[in-house]
């Protein structure tokens, strides 16, 4: 199953983000190589969101990768969630789908 960890980030994310980045790479590396995340990164145009793709039979390692998240400890992330997703085409989708 699929689960999307949704950042609505900070106004001054950019500007503040440097301090934090090594930290939040690192925990975020960390999941990926746990077979937790299966990609992330932040929105561009503005930088407002960020879409980290999780992989999981619960929402509990998201919701743990937010709690421990350096972005979102130091205010960051303005507020985040957790959303199943219903991936049903290409080739790493959780439930797929194909025509009759």
């Amino acid at each position: 199953m699929h689960f999307l960890l949704i950042y609505e980030l900070a106004p001054d994310y950019l500007a503040r983000r440097g301090e934090f980045r090594n930290e939040h790479l690192r925990l975020a590396w960390a999941a990926q190589q746990r077979g937790e995340i299966v990609i992330a990164g932040a929105l561009a145009d503005p930088a407002d969101q960020a879409v980290l793709l999780f992989t999981g039979d619960s929402p509990d390692a998201a919701e743990r990768f937010a709690r421990a998240d350096p972005y979102v400890v130091h205010g960051l992330v303005k507020q985040w969630r957790v959303r199943p997703w219903t991936t049903v085409v290409g080739k790493d989708a959780a439930n797929p789908v194909r025509p009759d």
